[in-house]
């Protein structure tokens, strides 16, 4: 391969990647300022309440997310990668630009709260085939022994997005007080999102097709895709129980985090963003080493490994942080829980590719990431929040972790015997 061909290949995962990184940058803005959100679009007497109306608007974004898979992502196996992935930047930059400029509730009653829902259901349902559309052109565009570094980079440029999120979280909580963010300047990094959105379109406009879309001589109809997707169902419940583990683990160490460290453990502000800064760096070194490890070993061995280190340390870890917790143990076990999922994640996103049938690669993957997203992973700082408050027990967001790691364990020893690879 010349350098020519080598430098138009890392153009392209930058391509491809970026419009990712915005999708992930809008989620996570919602969830680090969802406290400031609720007060703006939910005020209630009760701060529980709030907080919750605002976590379950994020969670419900994630419940269109199986809508725009099927929709979407049939749309991408049927006119190709680039169309889909131009025409899912589209429908994100509109719900992100409908959150930024909202005016509260204060202002405009009722019809606040539901522009806000409504931009949330569509960043969801673009969302629904971005990381199926993302993972699917990366994986095609790799050769086969690279497939998991590549393919690797989708879920790297998400811990770029955190990363940058939590950095832009640390400078606004330093030169903004309290009540200030909590007014209006946790509208500034939605507004910086959008400035973003004319960038992204500028560098996907030139993405090419991929070669291995357009060198098929048949591209199925939506019906004949939505009949070889049931007739699949085993692969993407299969597919769908791999993924569980991937969306609840990244929700908690990354969109929860900040909300856990100030709201229930009582930690400054900026400890928990730089907890998170921390995260998301250490989430990329670990996606991008096992998905590059696993093109040598395979995928099922870290698979395996990654969900039983889960399984017997996620609650041990949570309780010993909440016993005694502090900026120096939330670093640790966050750490901890980031080598865990990101060990796991590297080789999961490419091990999804390689399991569905070509014809329906985009849609099977969209649709079991999005059955995951939607009922487990969007839903974790919500359900974190209940756990913590029905309980007394800090630690109790543990269990649904390891509830995680058992799905993707039990999807992983399904698919050794049931899944044949698609390739």
């Amino acid at each position: 391969m010349t350098p020519s061909t080598n430098a138009q290949k890392i153009w392209n995962v930058v391509q491809v990647s970026s419009g990712n990184f915005l999708e992930m940058y809008d989620f996570f803005v919602f969830a680090y300022y969802a406290s400031a959100i609720g007060k703006t679009f939910f005020p209630s007497d009760s701060e529980f309440a709030t907080l919750m109306m605002s976590f379950m608007t994020f969670g419900v974004g994630f419940l269109m997310r199986p809508l725009g898979a099927v929709v979407l992502g049939s749309y991408i196996d049927q006119h190709g990668r680039r169309a889909g992935l131009m025409l899912t930047l589209a429908l994100m930059s509109i719900g992100t630009i409908s959150i930024a400029f909202t005016p509260g509730y204060a202002s405009i009653g009722i019809i606040a709260p539901i522009i806000v829902v409504c931009g949330r259901l569509l960043q969801g349902f673009s969302a629904g085939a971005e990381l199926g559309g993302v993972s699917v052109y990366l994986s095609e565009m790799a050769t086969p022994k690279t497939k998991g570094f590549v393919v690797s980079w989708q879920s790297g440029s998400q811990q770029i997005a955190v990363v940058f999120v939590a950095l832009v979280g640390v400078l606004l909580s330093k030169y903004f007080s309290p009540p200030q963010l909590d007014s209006w300047a946790w509208r500034i990094p939605f507004v910086i999102g959008c400035v973003i959105i004319p960038l992204i379109f500028a560098i996907r406009k030139s993405l090419t097709e991929t070669e291995e879309f357009s060198a098929r001589q048949n591209h199925p109809k939506a019906g004949e895709i939505l009949r070889t997707l049931a007739s699949n169902w085993r692969i993407v419940i299969t597919a769908m129980l791999l993924v569980v583990m991937s969306t609840v683990s990244f929700y908690f160490i990354t969109a929860y985090t900040p909300t856990f460290g100030k709201e229930v453990l009582k930690l400054d502000a900026i400890a928990s963003l730089i907890v998170t800064v921390c995260v998301g760096a250490t989430n990329l070194l670990w996606v991008v080493a096992a998905g590059a490890l696993s093109d040598r070993i395979g995928r099922t061995p870290i698979l395996i490994t990654a969900t039983t280190l889960g399984i017997f340390t996620f609650y041990p870890a949570l309780a010993w942080l909440t016993g005694s917790p502090s900026f120096t143990s939330l670093l640790a076990v966050e750490l901890w829980f980031s080598l865990i999922y990101g060990v796991y994640n590297g080789a999961a996103i490419v091990y999804l590719t390689e399991i569905m049938p070509v014809k329906v690669r985009t849609v099977g993957f969209s649709v079991a990431y999005s059955l995951a997203a939607a009922f487990f992973g969007g839903f974790t700082p919500a359900v974190s929040t209940f756990l913590i408050h029905e309980s007394g027990n800090r630690a109790m967001p543990a269990v649904w972790l390891t509830f995680a790691a058992v799905c993707g364990l039990t999807g992983t020893l399904i698919s050794m015997r049931t899944a044949k690879a698609a390739n």
